[in-house]
């Protein structure tokens, strides 16, 4: 399944649709204003809550957590400690491993693989010519939902660092 973010989508105070690749409204991106730290929760489109993304305060490196709508972390994103050219972030997943992430992060063109180098994700402009918009191909039977919560967050952190 392909999903149509626009950039920029996840400001704080900010609500926005990430469509699927019909066109039809797929999940609500609903930014948190008022609070201390970045807050996003990301709804189907039925107003059921799928994940809730805040950012991690008071650590070295710059981390998300991504918890379930019952508040449990499943997923925090973080920088590497080492950083060897564009992959800069992993995900470590409350359930055990990690997912990686690889590619160009600026230019929103890298891929999410698990601990195996499975494709689960694949995040790229190239396939829209609007501007200010890109693509999240998700996997047959990957978790869309944590999946495009993982982008958010690289896409957040990305946009804090410039």
């Amino acid at each position: 399944m392909r999903y149509l973010v626009r950039e920029k989508l996840f400001a704080v105070g900010d609500d926005y649709w990430i469509e699927d690749d019909r066109g039809h409204k797929a999940f609500l991106v609903d930014g948190k204003v008022l609070r201390l730290r970045d807050t996003f929760e990301l709804k189907d489109a039925h107003g059921r809550v799928v994940a809730v993304v805040r950012e991690k305060m008071l650590t070295v490196r710059d981390a998300m957590r991504i918890e379930d709508a019952d508040g449990e972390v499943v997923a925090t994103v973080r920088e590497k400690l080492f950083t060897p050219f564009r992959d800069k972030y992993l995900v470590e997943l409350a359930s055990g491993g990690e997912l990686k992430i690889h590619g160009n992060l600026i230019d929103k063109d890298y891929r999410v693989e698990n601990q195996h180098g499975d494709e689960l994700a694949r995040i790229s402009r190239k396939w829209f010519r609007i501007r200010d918009t890109y693509g999240v191909e998700i996997a047959d039977g990957a978790d869309a939902g944590l999946l495009l919560a993982v982008a958010a967050c690289v896409d957040h952190l990305v946009q804090e660092e410039d």
